[in-house]
């Protein structure tokens, strides 16, 4: 660790990806509003986002089958993830100051992973097509991105948050978690590490309520709350 990491809050910056790094929550609400309306679910848009918001699918299909009172068509997730991706390709950006927060944080010598409750290969077409991977792949060309994928139990559960800093190699304690979601925050919070609040487009309150301290509507202001 450097003299200027040990004089630091944080020796790392762990980064959701969903609303954080890119703007995915309102093409991926919209498109699965519409799937399941579809398959028989009449919900509406601020229903299945406040359903959803920080939410795998493949971990609620009980759930979604519960509702629907019968069971899922066969081929429903496969047919979901190929109209998710197609959208995201399709529309998604990065938010808006990011890729700028993300190296000023960097230069200052802070080691910066990806820990998103989604499946890895939708984390990394996301990062691909915004070209945001390259910020968060070493020297060695390793790639420091975690996901559901790799863990036992998804957001809220802290597994990912705590796989990321046991891989980076550093105390839970002395990470920061940038989140958007009730859900993301409550599995930072509950990892022991120190949660900061993107509420752009989220409810601030809900935020709070999880036990986040600060919240920040733009990324601008990021470099400044981690120093």
């Amino acid at each position: 660790m450097t003299a200027a990491n040990q004089a630091a809050r944080f020796d790392c910056v762990i980064f959701d990806c969903d609303g954080v790094l890119v703007d995915s929550e309102p093409i991926v609400h919209r498109v699965l509003n519409r799937v399941l309306n579809e398959i028989g679910i009449e919900i509406t848009l601020e229903e299945s986002m406040k359903w959803f918001l920080g939410r795998a699918v493949r971990d609620e299909l009980g759930n979604i089958e519960a509702r629907l009172g019968k069971p899922l068509p066969r081929n429903f997730l496969s047919e979901w993830f190929v109209r998710r991706d197609a959208a995201l390709i399709e529309e998604l950006e990065a938010v808006p100051h990011v890729r700028q927060a993300i190296e000023a944080i960097k230069a200052r010598g802070l080691p910066v992973c990806v820990a998103s409750g989604a499946d890895r290969i939708k984390v990394k077409l996301q990062l691909n097509h915004t070209q945001l991977v390259e910020l968060f792949t070493d020297d060695a060309a390793r790639e420091h991105i975690f996901s559901a994928t790799e863990v036992e139990h998804s957001k809220p559960a802290p597994d990912v948050y705590l796989l990321a800093a046991r891989t980076m190699g550093v105390d839970p304690s002395r990470c920061a978690v940038i989140e958007d979601s009730p859900t993301g925050a409550t599995a930072g919070v509950a990892a022991g590490m120190t949660v900061f609040g993107y509420a752009a487009s989220t409810n601030a309150d809900a935020l709070r309520a999880v036990g986040v301290t600060t919240i920040f509507t733009d990324m601008r202001e990021l470099p400044g709350l981690i120093g």
